[in-house]
């Protein structure tokens, strides 16, 4: 391996070790006892169930090439996740608010672990229910868990700046640390205890049933909207009224489809971006430096969301422009350097300035996360949480489904422009956010759930 990749993992592992341990009385704040116990139960679940996301990550489409199905085919079953998670996402959203959150994310659990005991069979239509378990699984996990940790959170009656502490701490943890981990062991389970590609997913089911047991035996259950009159059409349209009465929750929907729907796009195209000429690159060694650079973001976002000074409305204007022109580098570098049409032995120098590049996206990442779920939690209602959230990622798995169906029908350059664009458009939106944040709502969302349960129910 170049002595390149050892550098960046080596520089970006060095400024996070930094940050970390200079952080002042400043960076810190001082919370009580119960709440540390709390947010410690919290992390360490959340860890569990992103180490069994994250262990099967690398090894989906390589497990899929070996049953011998081709590109095609498991582009198919990639779409059948993303549309799973779009067309029952909102559903069981809606009954995580009414049902429970705890239930819900037990359910995400059972979900995942059966979705990975599908991938023992090679049959093409198990494996497509694997992939639509999968696809409700990853709803419940972007929202029920967020969604419990708000309620309870007030409900045990802590300080509301505290929720920044965890929402960075999990981050940190569950997409910084425990992904470089998971890589690693998914790599020493496949590579060098040759136990086949299927052992990533078997191990992803004892972390979640570990996880399962601590949900079980220690949290308790919290609702958002319990109405018994209150079906999932009601929900939706109540929803649909929060989100269309408040210009701060339609604001933040579209932000987070638009940053979250460049981010997965990125994850599909930095491989080709980085070997045009199917080089030979360390496709782990880089994928643990990338999460290293998202734990330096999630670590200043600790930093900043400490301060009252620092407004994550504000900040992030700068997180979405830093990011737009870190994913044009790409169409930068091949404007001014002529691509290459020979393969080398290696990684070029136009791909190593857009790996560096790519690190600085992914250090945006790292702030995205933390900031996203504070600015959630203090404008999306507690009683549809679940399903505003879910509602929310509905636009972005359309988008993911339309870029791998044509991800060969436009040239790199082309789709980077699109992610560039797109996370620009995000950079103003959150200005107008930030502009409108102190303004009271034109409509109270209370009085509008009020008005839609005297109405008439819908005649379809």
């Amino acid at each position: 391996m170049e002595m390149f990749y050892y550098l960046v993992f080596g520089g970006l592992g060095a400024v996070v070790a930094a940050l970390e341990l200079s952080k002042t009385s400043k960076d810190r704040t001082n919370t009580s006892s119960a709440f540390n116990s709390f947010k410690n139960n919290y992390l360490l679940v959340y860890s569990l169930m992103m180490a069994g996301d994250w262990l099967q990550g690398p090894y989906v489409y390589y497990l899929y090439s070996q049953y011998g199905f081709g590109k095609g085919d498991i582009g198919q079953l990639f779409i059948a996740g993303f549309g799973s998670s779009m067309l029952f996402g909102t559903i069981v959203g809606s009954l995580a608010d009414k049902q429970g959150r705890k239930r819900a994310c037990v359910t995400y659990c059972i979900a995942y672990i059966l979705s990975c005991i599908t991938k023992h069979s090679p049959q093409y239509k198990i494996l497509m229910l694997g992939r639509v378990l999968g696809g409700i699984a990853t709803s419940l996990l972007f929202s029920a868990f967020e969604s419990w940790l708000v309620a309870e959170h007030n409900k045990r009656g802590f300080e509301q700046q505290w929720l920044s502490i965890t929402f960075s701490k999990a981050v940190f943890l569950g997409n910084g640390l425990v992904a470089i981990v998971a890589g690693l062991f998914g790599n020493l389970l496949v590579d060098t205890l040759s136990l086949g590609p299927v052992a990533p997913f078997d191990a992803a089911s004892c972390f979640l049933a570990i996880g399962m047991a601590i949900i079980l035996s220690s949290w308790t259950e919290n609702y958002g909207d319990t109405s018994e009159s209150k079906d999932l059409l009601t929900q939706f349209k109540g929803a649909a009224v929060a989100i269309a009465s408040d210009e701060k929750i339609a604001l933040l929907g579209a932000i987070q489809s638009l940053f979250e729907g460049s981010m997965y796009t990125f994850v599909f195209l930095w491989t080709p971006a980085l070997s045009p000429n199917d080089e030979e690159i360390p496709h782990g060694f880089i994928f643990a430096t990338f999460m290293l650079a998202s734990m330096l973001g999630s670590s200043l976002a600790s930093r900043l969301m400490a301060r009252s000074s620092a407004r994550v409305e504000s900040y992030m204007q700068i997180v979405f422009a830093v990011s737009a022109a870190s994913l044009l580098l790409p169409i930068v570098s091949n404007f001014l350097v002529t691509p290459s049409k020979v393969k080398s032995r290696s990684i070029s120098f136009t791909g190593c300035i857009q790996l560096l590049g790519f690190c600085v996206f992914e250090a945006c990442v790292g702030l995205f996360w933390p900031s996203i779920m504070k600015m959630r939690s203090q404008y999306i209602p507690e009683e549809s949480r679940s399903t505003i959230m879910n509602f929310f990622r509905i636009p972005l798995n359309i988008f993911v489904c339309i870029v791998l169906y044509n991800v060969d029908a436009f040239p790199i350059t082309i789709m980077f422009g699109m992610c560039s664009i797109f996370l620009f458009v995000a950079c103003f939106l959150q200005r107008r956010l930030m502009v409108i944040s102190d303004k009271p709502k034109t409509v109270d969302w209370a009085s509008s759930k009020e008005k839609d349960t005297e109405a008439e129910p819908l005649n379809i």
